[in-house]
């Protein structure tokens, strides 16, 4: 499958890097609508090094009941805006996309359709960065979308995903990733699992978090997070996770960091709680550093 806009990407006649906000919908790879956001570099004179490289954009992947609006969301497109551009979109099944949220599987050509717009702009170097659920998805997306003449990994069963030459990203960020799916160790994943598999959840995860999720279950069931991180190099790959996670223990994150073989960085950060609501601004901008810097 491949990602592709409504047609042609609605700005795709830009020739080079756009200067202003644009708000689009794009068409995942399986022909799901995608709202999708851009906001320019807002770097200028006197920036800190590394900022303002007009070839990079940071498209930021949020986490399950999240949107490309959140408030979280927006304070992350503050901070990295300051480095380089940056693109958000919403997953399936939550703000203004459509579809119905598969908590991680599909949601992989959602990023894919947001890579390649943020191409399609004129950005030839491309950071991903992901949060919760987010994070698992800028994992898989980063071990089945290669660049052009690169090894195209082991693709999923069923044919989920393939290498597309305009939707690889050149560096990852995972921020409170699991490990490993069907986690329900702590009682916030217990909680989260009787929304996803059980009607009344649904019913709550609709009306409550504004989510829609699928029905059906996983079949077949993707790649894992951490069969992904091992299979991301030589690609720098970032995991950020914080020790006061209520959702994912610490050997989440250094179960990612052992399958990538020492060739990730891993930041356990002292009483972070979880994903982009627990990340403040200073975390924010080391993250932004690590992008522009790798």
């Amino acid at each position: 499958m491949t990602s592709v806009s409504e047609g042609r990407f609605p700005s795709s006649s830009v020739p080079l890097i756009t200067r202003g906000a644009l708000r689009t919908t794009l068409r995942a790879g399986d022909g799901v609508r995608i709202e999708a956001v851009y906001d320019p570099c807002t770097a200028g004179a006197g920036a800190a090094p590394g900022a303002g490289d007009a070839r990079t954009a940071i498209v930021v992947a949020h986490g399950f009941t999240g949107s490309a609006d959140r408030p979280a969301v927006r304070r992350a497109v503050r901070v990295f805006s300051q480095r380089a551009a940056v693109v958000t979109f919403s997953f399936r099944g939550h703000g203004r996309s459509g579809g119905r949220s598969t908590v991680g599987d599909r949601e992989v050509l959602d990023l894919a359709a947001a890579v390649a717009w943020a191409r399609s702009l004129g950005h030839t170097r491309i950071v991903t960065a992901g949060f919760s659920m987010g994070g698992s998805v800028v994992l898989r997306h980063g071990a089945l979308y290669t660049a052009p003449g690169a090894d195209a990994g082991p693709g999923e069963p069923g044919g989920r995903t393939e290498a597309h030459k305009e939707a690889h990203a050149d560096a990852v960020v995972s921020v409170s990733a699991p490990a490993r799916w069907y986690y329900r160790g702590t009682a916030p994943m217990r909680r989260l699992h009787w929304m996803v598999t059980r009607p009344t959840g649904r019913f709550v995860g609709r009306y409550g978090f504004r989510t829609r999720i699928d029905r059906d279950d996983w079949d077949p069931v993707p790649l894992s997070p951490v069969e992904a991180a091992g299979l991301i190099a030589p690609r720098p790959l970032l995991i950020v996770h914080g020790d006061r996670d209520p959702y994912f223990p610490l050997d989440h994150p250094r179960m990612l960091a052992h399958a990538a073989g020492g060739a990730a960085d891993l930041w356990l950060e002292p009483g972070m709680g979880h994903a982009e609501n627990a990340a403040d601004e200073t975390l924010l901008t080391r993250i932004a550093d690590w992008a522009m810097t790798r």
